[in-house]
């Protein structure tokens, strides 16, 4: 048929040349199509909700205003991809529209659809209401005509290819004229290189040919259209690679402690969540490990913020190394942390657990230079406990570990039920504390002070509470209670003022000169007005200041002596006694009481107690009635059981005493039948056998 191979070879060549070459067009063109579509769609979208969002009626309107809605609707005429714009109200009625000459969208159907993207008859409908439920006031409807958009798209693309186009087939052509036998096989190589790449649009490939003719240069011209089009998807792949980077960054910042790389509460919240779900379905069990350190805020405060930062830092570290694989550990913010152990909640394990934990922290951390200690306070829970609630289970574990932390530092507690009815009463107590005051549910309770010839020279006031609920409420309970909820001011002020009302009746109880002893908290000691509170209440009932005497412990005298002894000096100079509470228990710097401003020093009832079997006990009284002697002070011994122990404290020159063997505290009303004179207690047989002394040990 043909007189040469010339021309069919060409053909063939040329045909499957350009084939080849339409099969990388048509990929690409429809790749272009694609992403037209979504980024008309995504720019749509944003100016029709931008046009409903200055279309929402002010507050209490619920018109469209449609004058707006119409120079607004014809501003987005001027986008070249909107040919026309609608605004119906909620009814569906149309308020307004603005088209371009080649609309081809009804308003009547763009009437009825929902918020969103729609496509109809080549047309892509963006709806947005206008309004927040449930005061929506209408939609907008946008229309932009996707098929002059692709084809215009399509143009483009066709205008930037055919170069390539013509010169591809151009150089085929001309190559299949001078082709030869041995350029068969370099033509059927590249066709097969098109067809891969059409198959697995993998446009990083580059055709290879050694030899310098026809071919290898139709190569280079493929490899110079794929190299556009994998420019094009590496912009495209740096953009995705970014995006997932962003969010793999928001992931950990949402999940994880920026100063420990720890999980932070988000995340472990939510783990405990589904193992919650899970030990509840398969009728499991799981347990909590709640810490805080001890000491902390100290460091904090006086060392500063990164000395606090790097320790917690150690402190994570520390931990972590303890753990076993599969345990989970988190930081919950500032210095508490929470241990979720993996499976195994007997009470072995995790007791085994909690003393890892404490023993940790036996060895200092030292940063800087310096030797740091902290402690942690542990609280255990388990799941069974709280009904598999989560809140309830975190609750539990941050109740045992303030139990715990009440034992004192570097222990650990396992939630008992009877906590949560503890933790009620506790917060009953904090609650009422404010009406107690208002209601006078307080008491003021006296206990006698003693001299040494048996007459009573003062009185301790003692603070009772007559609880409408849980009766009577001893100090001991409802005074820490009142320290921590910043309200033992309060109480004090109302004792104060208490006994100025009922010192009269006193003085017609007691004929002789007397004093009234009130305690004062570290707590007091802080709160600035306590001095004017005082004067402004011995001027109010207009009582003599030298009825009263002011206890303060060694620890809370010392704790801001500056402070402190401005303040006691003050009431001193205004004629009120001042008496060191609880004196050898506390600090006891012997170096202090050569500056400090007081009266009396009080032997605590540790050492009274143990007179009978304490040597140590004997000799640290009796040096403590010989050094207030030697500094002029008054020596007061409290907690008197028997007349022994009287006996031998008049013997070692003790001033005054108080205790059960006179009386217990008691209201102001049973004053009245108490003895006015134990003289005779020191004729009982007790008093003369004296103290009966254990052998020493």
């Amino acid at each position: 048929m043909f007189r040469s191979m010339k021309l069919p070879l060409t053909l063939l060549i040329s045909t499957a040349v350009a084939a080849s070459v339409i099969v990388v067009y048509i990929v690409s063109l429809n790749a272009q199509q694609a992403r037209v579509t979504s980024m008309q769609q995504e720019q749509l979208s944003a100016l029709v909700q931008n046009v409903a969002a200055r279309l929402e009626p002010a507050q209490g309107n619920h018109d469209i205003d449609g004058e707006v809605a119409r120079k607004e609707l014809a501003l987005q005429l001027s986008h070249r991809q909107v040919t026309a714009a609608f605004v119906f109200d909620l009814r569906k009625n149309l308020i307004t529209s603005s088209v371009k000459e080649n609309n081809l969208a009804s308003d009547s159907f763009a009437g009825t659809l929902p918020a969103g993207i729609q496509m109809a008859d080549g047309l892509m409908y963006a709806v947005a209401n206008i309004g927040k439920e449930p005061y929506l006031t209408g939609k907008v409807v946008m229309v932009s005509d996707m098929n002059g958009l692709l084809a215009q798209s399509q143009k483009t693309l066709f205008f930037s290819v055919i170069p390539w186009l013509a010169g591809t087939i151009f150089l085929t052509v001309i190559v299949a004229l001078l082709v030869s036998r041995r350029l068969l096989r370099p033509l059927q190589a590249l066709i097969e290189f098109t067809r891969d790449i059409a198959r697995d649009k993998d446009y990083s490939k580059r055709f290879s040919d050694k030899h310098n003719h026809e071919v290898a240069r139709l190569g280079t011209s493929i490899n110079s259209f794929l190299d556009t089009i994998e420019v094009e998807l590496i912009i495209n792949k740096e953009q995705n690679d970014t995006l997932v980077e962003q969010q793999q960054t928001m992931m950990r910042l949402a999940n994880y402690d920026s100063l420990t790389g720890l999980p932070n509460r988000q995340f472990v919240v939510d783990n405990l969540r589904l193992e919650l779900a899970r030990v509840r379905r398969t009728k499991d069990d799981l347990a909590l490990v709640f810490f805080d350190l001890d000491g902390f805020k100290g460091i904090n405060d006086s060392l500063g913020h990164e000395t606090g930062d790097l320790i917690l830092i150690e402190v994570a570290d520390r931990v972590v190394n303890l753990l076993r694989e599969g345990d989970l550990i988190a930081r919950l913010g500032g210095d508490e942390f929470i241990i979720v152990p993996d499976r195994d909640v007997s009470d072995a394990s995790l007791k085994n657990l909690a003393d890892k934990l404490v023993s940790a922290f036996t060895e200092p951390f030292m940063l800087r230079g310096l030797a740091l200690t902290v402690g942690v306070s542990v609280g255990i829970a388990r799941a069974s406990d709280a009904e598999y609630e989560l809140s309830q289970l975190m609750s539990n574990a941050d109740l045992a570990m303030y139990r715990s932390k009440a034992k004192g530092r570097g222990t650990y507690t396992l939630f008992t039920i009877d906590m949560v009815e503890s933790y009620k009463r506790k917060m009953s107590i904090a609650n009422s504390i404010d009406g107690a005051i208002r209601q006078d549910e307080f008491l003021v309770y006296y206990q006698p002070k003693i001299s040494q010839q048996g007459e009573i020279i003062g009185l301790e006031a003692l603070i009772r509470w007559q609880h409408p609920e849980f009766g009577l409420v001893m100090p001991s309970e409802f005074i820490p209670i009142a320290e921590q909820g910043g309200k033992i001011s309060a109480i004090t002020q109302w004792m104060i003022e208490r006994v100025c009302m009922e010192l009269p009746d006193l003085q017609m109880l007691i004929s002789r000169k007397f004093k009234v002893a009130i305690n004062l908290s570290g707590h007091d000691l802080r709160h600035t007005g306590l001095f004017d509170d005082i004067y402004g209440l011995f001027e109010r009932y207009q009582v003599n200041p030298e009825y009263f005497e002011f206890e303060v412990t060694e620890s809370a005298y010392l704790e801001n002596f500056a402070f402190a002894d401005k303040f006691f000096k003050r009431l001193s100079n205004l004629g009120c006694a001042i008496s060191l509470d609880d004196f050898g228990t506390g600090y006891s710097s012997l170096s202090y009481l050569t500056q400090i401003t007081i009266d009396t020093l009080k032997v605590d009832r540790q050492f009274i107690r143990e007179l009978d079997t304490s040597e140590r006990s004997r000799l640290v009284t009796g040096t403590i009635i010989d050094l207030a002697k030697r500094l002029a002070l008054t020596v007061c011994a409290e907690g008197i059981e028997h007349p022994g122990q009287w006996a031998y404290l008049i013997e070692h020159g003790c001033d005054h005493v108080q205790g059960y063997l006179f009386s217990k505290p008691v209201p102001l009303s049973k004053l009245l039948t108490i003895d006015q004179n134990y003289l005779h207690l020191l004729n009982a047989p007790d008093a003369a056998q004296g103290l009966k002394f254990a052998p020493p040990v």
